[in-house]
């Protein structure tokens, strides 16, 4: 069973290569942006074409949140043009794929979690450009899974929990926003997450319920409480204080509320969730 997958120097590429030996039955193709560049569609068909992949784990994306406001047409090029041809050449070779969206998608006004048959209203340029890239992969494809993430952190990358270790050195003062609610997700949980979900296809090929899934640990928090459990958890000791979003401009909004409902994945495929604290302390 050939996996391929896009993205793979990214935080999630870079987890599922660290676990992809826990997954014997699975040859894996790992192409970084560099070996493959999702928004050439040539490159995309010849890729394809060379290796049939079974399966297509779509980690390739634009995920500047603020600077997609002033570089719609770079984010546009890489998450809804990029999918589109990765859904039409798994199209044409019976690929399977699994897209990574986000939590963006959604506006944040709701206050209980948001479920996969919650209306998407995205407020900024990187989330339409994401909700845009899953309606191009499921036009075309019926056999696919749109899987929605939040706050995605690990040891690999740029995220907030590196950010906040490297801010921890250089200050002994830090505000973070507490206005913001939604739930960490250890990239390596989500990376045995889709690869669960594919062992689970290939040995129920009959009873596959293809769609959109919302992946990401379990519980809820802020921005502020996820520094402090960063901090707390690796004894650094330092001045963190709240503040609100409106004290802390940025181009583009986020959405006050992004919890996900994760009801749906845990029933169809049995997955079983660690709490973000829990899995804060791997």
């Amino acid at each position: 069973m050939v996996v391929l997958v896009t993205g793979a120097n990214g935080q999630l590429g870079q987890s599922l290569q660290s676990v992809s030996g826990n997954y014997p039955g699975m040859d894996f193709l790992f192409y970084g942006s560099q070996q493959l560049d999702i928004s050439d569609k040539a490159a995309v068909n010849e890729a394809f074409a060379r290796t049939r992949p079974d399966y297509c784990i779509n980690a390739a994306a634009y995920t500047a949140v603020d600077k997609a406001e002033t570089e719609s047409a770079k984010a546009r090029q890489i998450n809804v043009e990029g999918a589109e041809n990765i859904a039409q050449a798994a199209k044409e070779h019976g690929t399977v794929v699994l897209h990574i969206s986000t939590d963006f998608v959604f506006d944040g006004n709701q206050t209980v979690p948001y479920t996969e048959l919650d209306t998407p209203n995205p407020t900024g340029v990187y989330g339409q450009t994401k909700l845009d890239g899953e309606k191009a992969i499921s036009n075309i494809l019926d056999k696919c899974f749109i899987v929605r993430t939040s706050w995605v952190y690990s040891q690999f990358g740029h995220n907030f929990m590196k950010t906040m270790l490297r801010l921890a050195t250089e200050r002994d003062t830090l505000s973070v926003v507490d206005d913001q609610i939604g739930t960490p997700t250890n990239a390596v949980d989500l990376a045995e997450a889709l690869l669960d979900m594919i062992q689970f296809c290939a040995g129920n090929p009959n009873s596959v319920s293809y769609g959109i899934y919302n992946f990401s640990n379990e519980g809820q928090c802020s921005w502020f409480d996820f520094a402090k459990k960063i901090f707390e958890i690796n004894k650094i000791k330092i001045d963190l204080q709240p503040i609100q979003s409106i004290a802390y401009p940025t181009p583009a909004s986020r959405p006050a509320f992004s919890v996900l409902d994760k009801s749906k994945i845990k029933a169809v495929f049995g997955i079983q969730i660690n709490n973000w604290e829990t899995s804060l302390k791997k």
